[in-house]
Parts: C-alpha cells; sequence; structure tokens
C-alpha cells in the first residue's frame, strides 16, 4: 500500500479517535444537541474523514472501505449545505457507521 495512503488512513483513524474523546463515556443525542461547539468539533472531524476517504478514493479505488462514497458525499454536505446539516444524521453515523469504519481503516493500517 502506498505511504500516502496509509498518511490518509491514519488522519482517518486520528479523527475518529477524536470524536470519540469528544463524545466520552456518555453518548446522548440530547447532550450532542445542548453543545453546539461539539456538535461543530464533530462536524469538522467529518469533513477531515471525507477529505481523505476522497483522496484515498482518487489515488486507488479499489481500496475496501464499505460505505465510501457516503462517507465522501457526507463530507460535501458538511461543507457546502452546512445550513441544512442534520444533527440526527450526523448522530446515527456517528453511533451506527463509526465503530465500521474505524475496524475497517486498523485492518487496513496493520497490513
Amino acid at each position: 500500500m502506498e505511504l500516502e495512503i496509509k498518511k490518509y488512513l491514519f488522519d482517518i483513524h486520528e479523527s475518529i479517535a477524536s470524536i470519540e474523546s469528544f463524545l466520552g463515556d456518555t453518548r446522548e443525542f440530547k447532550s450532542y444537541m445542548a453543545d453546539k461547539m461539539l456538535r461543530r468539533a464533530i462536524e469538522r472531524e467529518l469533513e477531515i474523514i471525507g477529505e481523505a476517504m476522497s483522496r484515498i478514493e482518487k489515488l486507488d479505488s479499489t481500496i475496501e472501505i464499505s460505505g465510501k462514497r457516503q462517507i465522501i458525499s457526507m463530507r460535501n454536505r458538511v461543507i457546502h449545505g452546512y445550513d441544512k446539516i442534520d444533527n440526527e444524521i450526523i448522530w446515527g453515523t456517528i453511533i451506527r457507521h463509526l465503530p465500521t469504519l474505524k475496524t475497517e481503516v486498523m485492518k487496513l493500517l496493520e497490513k
């Protein structure tokens, strides 16, 4: 695997770790909604994840990451549609999809 791709995978891993750190042990949608700074910080990390994924896709589209297109699309929505961000979709992504992405990225980094 190309070194540049590994760098982007590491960036994704770091952003996921940051999101997990920001949320702490208490993962409640109500707490997420009550904290604008937390929401903005998580949105920024999702932007980084999506941009890194886009760059990986351009370098090697054969790399297996489930939901690759959806991740890139979310990045585009967060950046370009900031006024239309659906916090429930962001929260669902955090709870349902980030754990899978984290596992896939770790496996790729271990190769």
